[in-house]
């Protein structure tokens, strides 16, 4: 498939730059098994939401990963923690006007940090031998928005670019289909009889990162740190056997999900993820998708095509941007079914 096949028009004003007043005030558009669309809200998740299904969250947490320094010379730099690899150590994106050589030191705040080496994209630095990177970004960081967020952060987004949920720290973007859900949602889909559990995912910023192949197949995927505890596979045989649907919440749980099966067999698993879901993928365990709305032409809206069909995923788009929903991570949301096959 050609990158073009995923293409769209986005009217730059259906960007959402703000959330919602309300987490769960969001529009959520419904798209069935066979590919038709229905406007809703998000509150009406809990009629769509039967009590024998399950709803697998990813719990990752978002860490203030952007930091804003400068070089011994005076020059700024700007930082983009990618991973933590240990208490003192981890890997960034950095904006300079020159590369940085092993050795250089950035000043952050109070804080110096080192270059040990570059590692293709990023840089491995270390924030000293008694000062560990999380209280660096603790006290100097930033919430990294994402880069159609074209506005400085706010200590709003410090609250509501995080699920309610957010539980493991480690993740440079939010779980944005999260978002939507607030405790009062979680009480209802309780009261209901509707059983969850979590998985982790550290979204990386790789998930912005443009495709840049047009043969879609010759895409190299990022890699993402990833657990699948056992308590979730037992959830999950639990509803399959109730015949009940396992419902993902955002892409990175269906990731998750989908990287620790084989053969139709879900099986507790911690590591690495490179996995890349396109059209023609067929999927081993998630039945329902709750998702927002993704940029052309990315890994995400290829995710969700092989979903619901490319088809019913463009059509659905086309409507949500007549209809004037809120796009990206902050905005609206979606319910889709697998499709029929």
């Amino acid at each position: 498939m050609h990158l073009s096949d995923f293409h769209f028009e986005l009217p730059d004003e259906l960007i959402a730059r703000y959330p919602t007043e309300e987490r769960d005030a969001s529009r959520l558009l419904h798209v069935s098994s066979d590919g038709q669309h229905h406007d809703r809200v998000f509150k009406d998740l809990v009629e769509l939401i039967s009590p024998n299904d399950c709803l697998i969250f990813n719990n990752t947490k978002v860490i203030p990963a952007r930091l804003l320094g400068k070089r011994e010379s005076g020059g700024k730099v700007e930082l983009l923690v990618e991973r933590v690899t240990g208490e003192f150590e981890f890997l960034s994106q950095v904006k300079s006007s020159n590369s940085l050589k092993p050795g250089a030191i950035i000043q952050v705040g109070d804080y110096l940090l080192s270059v040990i080496e570059r590692q293709g994209l990023f840089y491995h630095l270390s924030s000293g031998p008694s000062v560990p990177i999380f209280e660096v970004l603790e006290n100097e960081g930033h919430m990294p928005l994402p880069p159609y967020i074209d506005r400085a952060d706010t200590e709003f987004d410090a609250e509501r670019y995080q699920t309610v949920y957010a539980k493991e720290a480690g993740a440079v973007a939010a779980p944005t289909a999260g978002l939507h859900f607030t405790d009062s949602i979680l009480e209802k889909l309780k009261s209901k009889g509707v059983q969850w559990d979590f998985v982790t995912l550290h979204v990386g910023s790789g998930t912005f990162a443009p495709v840049r192949v047009d043969n879609i197949e010759q895409h190299q995927m990022h890699s993402e740190w990833f657990n699948v505890p056992e308590s979730v596979v037992t959830l999950v045989n639990q509803t399959r056997r109730k015949g009940g649907r396992v419902i993902a919440v955002g892409t990175t749980s269906v990731r998750c999900l989908e990287s620790a099966s084989v053969d139709g067999e879900l099986n507790p698993k911690t590591g690495d993820t490179n996995i890349f879901i396109y059209p023609g993928y067929e999927f081993q365990c998630v039945d329902g998708l709750i998702t927002n709305f993704h940029l052309p032409e990315s890994t995400l809206i290829m995710l969700v095509s092989a979903f619901s069909g490319r088809s019913a995923i463009l059509k659905a788009y086309q409507h949500a941007i007549e209809q004037k929903y809120r796009f990206f991570s902050y905005g609206d949301a979606m319910f889709l079914e697998k499709a029929s096959r």
